[in-house]
């Protein structure tokens, strides 16, 4: 049974989807934003680059963004997990985790990735504190430190390289044989760029701290913090199942007013993008709720 008709709902409550909530909330839009409470960056201690915001932590930009959103009485919030989603007749149904299930007219997914970390013992309760993904958002408060990289391959040199900005004190650990050229090795040991190929097995950290690592031989190397990428999945697997295509990436496929390839489905965000900075996922959730707004009160005028 559907308990409510919206005309747009968006499924994912962290910046991206509040951005697009506010955007639609000023366009006295009725919005549903569906939110699971569990935004992928819930570990990181601070977040940077966001003008007016600079330091704070992510749940404090999202707090403040939430209790603002709020005050736009055409947006409704309900916590829960959306599970599936299907066509009905001209508009969409979204089912949650606990059975209910809303309507609306257009869908906007700002769901988020889901980071495929190393097996490495540790490096899971670093991610986010000292394993790190992006120097725009952490480099400033490590420059200079002993800096890591965990990668192997061409990725490698092309962290090696932007990292070298930040720090020269700089190792690169492949985590088992150099997949380097002969070439490449070279070009990073030219300017002292360290180059180790043992297995790891753990991080000892401190609260998330990264203080050393330890290798499967028993050997350490001190470590302040390690950059490396992880591969990922889409977090929610709902817009796959509708039909909106992914990149070579595997973000969503969306245009300049973030629509995916499907008509009426949009995403925002993480999902879409490599570029992972609060900044970003704000901007991207507010074109998409004026692209949305836009395009309905068009279509409303025409009738």
């Amino acid at each position: 049974m559907v308990l409510e008709n919206f005309d747009v709902i968006i499924v994912g409550g962290s910046y991206s989807g509040l951005a697009a909530a506010m955007a639609l909330g000023r366009a006295l839009t009725p919005v549903l934003v569906i939110d699971s409470g569990l935004p992928c960056n819930r570990q990181t201690p601070h977040s940077h680059n966001f003008l007016t915001r600079d330091g704070q932590t992510p749940k404090q930009i999202a707090t403040i963004a939430r209790q603002q959103v709020q005050e736009y009485e055409t947006v409704t919030f309900f916590r829960g997990l959306a599970v599936a989603a299907r066509k009905a007749g001209n508009d969409w149904e979204i089912e949650v985790v606990s059975g209910e299930v809303f309507r609306a007219g257009r869908l906007v997914f700002a769901t988020g990735i889901r980071d495929i970390l190393p097996s490495i013992d540790g490096l899971g309760e670093c991610w986010g504190i000292s394993v790190l993904h992006c120097p725009y958002c952490h480099g400033y408060e490590v420059a200079g430190a002993k800096t890591g990289i965990l990668a192997n391959g061409d990725g490698a040199i092309e962290m090696a390289t932007l990292i070298s900005n930040w720090t020269k004190d700089l190792t690169l650990y492949t985590n088992g044989p150099s997949g380097l050229t002969a070439e490449q090795e070279n070009q990073l040991t030219t300017r002292q760029i360290r180059i180790i190929d043992k297995e790891i097995a753990n991080l000892a950290h401190i609260d998330g701290q990264v203080q050393n690592l330890i290798f499967r031989d028993g050997s350490q190397s001190p470590v302040k913090a390690i950059y490396t990428r992880a591969p990922f999945v889409q977090h929610c697997i709902i817009p796959a199942a509708l039909g909106c295509e992914q990149t070579e990436e595997g973000h969503i496929k969306v245009d300049t007013f973030q629509e995916t390839t499907v008509s009426g489905i949009y995403a925002c965000g993480d999902n879409t993008s490599r570029i992972r900075t609060v900044a970003h996922a704000v901007a991207a959730g507010t074109m998409a709720g004026i692209a949305i707004s836009r395009k309905m009160i068009f279509e409303n005028f025409k009738k």
